[in-house]
């Protein structure tokens, strides 16, 4: 069984797999209670403090979603390097102009034209409870090799790092 790790390290190991990946898949929970997923580009940022950020529309299915319900669950995802990251927290929609100005980039005129003063832009902004996640090795090889001794012992091979992790201590 995978134990809770609440160590730095393992903090920065969710940071280091999640960074680069552009797109996460970002779960609320609709009025019915069913779950909803869609594609969220990260806000980029340098370091990493248990604050990830998104622009959304303010008036937004989503955003409605989160202001009834702000537990939210992001999926990253990189099939190349056979890294996955699943991240529970809390959001909150946030109109923050001098903040989102900080936060721009440029592609993001494509959904919101007036820029970051764009009276339907808004932040999104998610503090992480938890994440878990599963780091693989990736090389054809290595799967080849996993395979092989599979089929001759029986055993599965060591599937590579899975480790949950708590970025908020139990009050």
């Amino acid at each position: 069984m995978t134990q809770t790790r609440t160590d730095q390290a393992a903090r920065d190991k969710v940071w280091e797999l999640i960074r680069d990946i552009e797109v996460a898949t970002m779960v609320t929970l609709d009025q019915q209670g069913h779950m909803r997923g869609r594609p969220m580009r990260a806000v980029e940022m340098k370091e990493f403090d248990g604050t990830l950020w998104f622009f959304t529309a303010g008036a937004s299915p989503k955003a409605d979603e989160i202001r009834q319900d702000e537990r939210v669950l992001l999926a990253y995802a990189e099939p190349s390097d056979q890294n996955y990251v699943s991240i529970s927290g809390t959001a909150q929609i946030i109109r923050d102009v001098a903040k989102q100005k900080a936060m721009w980039s440029e592609p993001l005129r494509t959904w919101f034209p007036n820029g970051p003063e764009d009276p339907n832009a808004a932040l999104l902004k998610v503090e992480v409870e938890g994440a878990e996640y599963w780091d693989a090795p990736s090389s054809t090889l290595l799967h080849a090799y996993g395979y092989v001794k599979s089929a001759i012992t029986g055993e599965p091979p060591k599937a590579g790092e899975n480790d949950k992790v708590a970025f908020k201590r139990p009050a």
